[in-house]
């Protein structure tokens, strides 16, 4: 059996659904989205989430409590690692009437995913990866995989909304992840954690 590593960028994966308009696939099991991306021959040894804790925002105060159910409910599942990076403030100012606010910039992702690919192909943890992700910049670990270790191949599967030609060049495979895909791959309702706390979907992901 070839073994097979997931590596989901979350926002990447967010956000693409969300442009969709699909907020009822919010909810999303990565462990069974994983098993259904599987080709005959192959198994899942595990799954890396790659994301960061959101900041509060005044227009949207439930944004932390949903992505702090979510991040448990994710936590329950099997061979699943949840990889951590932060988010930047940047100073923003309007050049036509000078108002100023502060954004967020998500950082340390890329950085994040290109150290478990390139560390997991290096302890040959895998023979084939599966990246879910549209950012090119991670064509670069994708090629340096390919280079050092010629023998393992790495699909890159698109979120909805969400390409690059610098990924599709240098991927062995790549495909866009459909919405029967994402519908067959949905958490329960509600998932218990070890210490018998139980988890709901967030409402209005419904």
């Amino acid at each position: 059996m070839q073994r097979v590593r997931m590596y989901v960028d979350g926002f990447n994966l967010f956000y693409g659904i969300r442009e969709r308009g699909w907020r009822r696939y919010y909810w999303l099991d990565l462990h069974r989205l994983a098993e259904n991306l599987l080709r005959p021959g192959q198994r899942l040894e595990a799954v890396r989430y790659f994301t960061a804790r959101v900041e509060h925002e005044p227009g949207d105060p439930g944004k932390q409590a949903r992505q702090n159910t979510y991040l448990e409910a994710l936590a329950t599942l099997p061979a699943m690692h949840i990889h951590y990076g932060y988010f930047q403030a940047k100073p923003q100012r309007c050049h036509n009437c000078g108002a100023a606010w502060r954004a967020y910039e998500e950082k340390m992702t890329d950085v994040n995913i290109a150290v478990e690919l390139l560390g997991d192909a290096q302890d040959d943890a895998f023979d084939s990866a599966v990246l879910v992700s549209g950012d090119g910049d991670l064509a670069g670990p994708i090629l340096a995989v390919r280079k050092r270790y010629p023998a393992k191949r790495v699909r890159v599967a698109f979120p909805p909304s969400r390409s690059s030609v610098g990924l599709s060049n240098a991927a062995a495979a790549y495909f866009t992840i459909g919405r029967d895909v994402l519908r067959d791959s949905q958490l329960p309702a509600q998932v218990t954690r070890a210490d018998g706390f139980v988890l709901a979907r967030p409402p209005s992901w419904a």
